[in-house]
């Protein structure tokens, strides 16, 4: 071979190399985030969802990418959108609450799916069992229905003269029925009337308040869902004029005004669904992970709502309480 034809030959070779070297890297794997409420709930979970990635060597917008489709509390929007999510398609569906993670799972039988759900994901359909899930779904649970008997304890605690409870719950929401016979329950073991009262939409919500000024309950217990989080300022506002004492399932809701809260920490469990999304991402199957059950809860007081109130906060609950707001 001529000297001029080896150099030559050589010079394609150097060429071609790292051509070859970026072809057999793998693609960026893109992540499905399905919500049922909006951009701005999204805003106050990403930061942990992110850093749960991040513990798992996965950063976004370097070695990950993500996909957002909110529902904006449209609920009959979550079955398009999840299908959009299985066109692009992504390598795994992140879905927040019981509808957008069934919306994902009758999408799709073959993308991982990891849930965020506020009640037994058995219960509702999603797995066949919390150890072995089976299938390509696995999740964390927040207990979000469960809680309903340290919820109405709560109330007695901070209104110990309570006798009569109003519930607001949405009849729309997948976890109505569960979350109205567990607060029934609860309250009957408490020796508590419980009145039950629906809300689906803005108008709704008034009219339950306004129902209020006729029935005057001691106390307020305000039922789970996405759309109550998304109008939680209009709730925690008609709660204070109607000077009506409220328990809520979130620190969303204290923080903009609302009495008290109890709940699973949603931070908490969004870090732990990502560190699942980055196993899964590594190769782990959905099917061997088993359910996550929130073991982090969160009592936050709002302590200068319940002065507004007219309520002395018992020494018992400001020490346990997680925060105080003043």
């Amino acid at each position: 071979m001529k000297r001029r034809e080896f150099i030559t030959l050589l010079g394609g070779a150097a060429v071609a190399w790292p051509v070859a070297a970026r072809a057999q890297q793998p693609a960026k794997p893109v992540i499905g985030f399905l919500d049922s409420q909006s951009r701005t709930f999204a805003d106050f979970v990403l930061p942990a969802f992110r850093q749960g990635l991040k513990d798992n060597g996965y950063v976004e917008g370097d070695n990950v990418a993500v996909e957002y489709r909110f529902a904006e509390n449209q609920i009959d929007r979550l079955p398009a959108l999840a299908a959009e999510l299985v066109r692009l398609p992504v390598a795994l569906i992140i879905a927040g609450a019981p509808p957008a993670a069934l919306a994902a799972k009758a999408a799709t039988t073959t993308i991982p799916i990891v849930f965020g759900v506020g009640d037994d994901p058995v219960k509702i359909g999603l797995v066949t069992s919390l150890a072995r899930p089976g299938g390509n779904l696995t999740g964390i649970n927040f207990f979000s229905s469960e809680l309903a008997a340290k919820r109405m304890e709560l109330v007695r605690e901070m209104v110990p003269a309570a006798a009569r409870v109003a519930m607001v719950s949405d009849p729309t929401f997948t976890l109505t029925e569960f979350q109205v016979r567990d607060a029934e329950t609860a309250a009957r073991a408490m020796g508590l009337q419980l009145q039950v009262l629906s809300a689906s939409t803005s108008r709704e919500i008034n009219a339950a308040f306004a129902n209020f000024v006729r029935e005057r309950p001691d106390a307020l217990y305000l039922g789970t869902g996405p759309f109550f989080v998304s109008r939680r300022v209009q709730l925690t506002q008609l709660a204070a004029r109607h000077a009506v004492p409220a328990i809520y399932s979130g620190r969303q809701y204290t923080e903009v005004g609302g009495l008290m809260s109890y709940g699973t920490s949603l931070t908490d469990a969004y870090r732990q669904m990502g560190a699942y999304t980055g196993r899964i991402l590594k190769g782990a199957k959905p099917a061997d992970l088993p359910v996550v059950q929130s073991t982090k809860f969160e009592l936050v007081i709002n302590a200068e709502t319940a002065r507004m109130l007219g309520l002395t906060v018992p020494d018992k609950l400001l020490a346990a309480a997680d925060d105080v707001i003043e």
